[in-house]
């Protein structure tokens, strides 16, 4: 699959990029390893530090408040009960670990999925390689303008770390910066638009 390569003024340069089709144009993607994929990075994002105190928990004296039959209603002990208003609650959320383990291959598959979901809905944009001199926000927001992708989310691919591009895209809610190392199917998919710098291709072709 070839794409052709912009400038960040938004001209097309007449030069061409080759991606894997091993990586983007896989013949069989699979739908379910995506969802697991995107699952494992939700929940391992999870906090998980809910907690609501349960009868054993909750601050209140134990003596039984009535008699066990003839109250006309249900019967309960003590003011810590959960029939009562300020009792502890039954069953409650505790704290716990979401996260939970899964196969490289499918992870891997996974990626791979995403990207040829992209690729087949046109949606992977390849740029010439550029950097600022100092962190600029205007500067980053006209060549957003220029690519015609500023009023869409998008991912920003970079053959490596890059604090001056960083800086300049950090309070613009619809960029989001990760070089081709660390890319994963979540960030692929969580944005309308790849647009992948021409030294990131040689190492998103290289993915296992």
């Amino acid at each position: 699959m070839e794409l052709a390569v912009y400038n960040i003024q938004g001209v097309d340069t007449g030069k061409k990029v080759t991606l894997n089709d091993e990586i983007f144009a896989i013949a069989e993607p699979s739908e379910h390893a995506v969802y697991l994929d995107v699952k494992q990075y939700m929940a391992n994002h999870r906090q998980g530090t809910h907690k609501a105190k349960e009868r054993s928990e909750v601050s209140g004296s134990t003596r039984k408040l009535g008699r066990q039959k003839g109250g006309g209603g249900a019967r309960h002990g003590d003011i810590n009960s959960p029939l009562l208003i300020g009792g502890g609650r039954v069953f409650g959320p505790r704290p716990r670990n979401y996260s939970f383990k899964l196969n490289k291959k499918v992870k891997a598959l996974a990626r791979r999925s995403a990207l040829t979901f992209k690729a087949q809905n046109n949606q992977i944009m390849v740029v010439e390689d550029f950097n600022f001199d100092a962190p600029k926000t205007k500067d980053f927001v006209n060549i957003a303008k220029n690519l015609k992708i500023d009023g869409v989310k998008f991912l920003l691919v970079l053959p490596g770390q890059n604090k001056n591009v960083f800086l300049s895209a950090r309070n613009l809610p619809n960029a989001r910066i990760m070089t081709a190392s660390d890319i994963n199917t979540y960030q692929v998919l969580d944005n309308k638009m790849v647009v992948v710098t021409v030294s990131s291709v040689d190492v998103l072709n290289n993915l296992k």
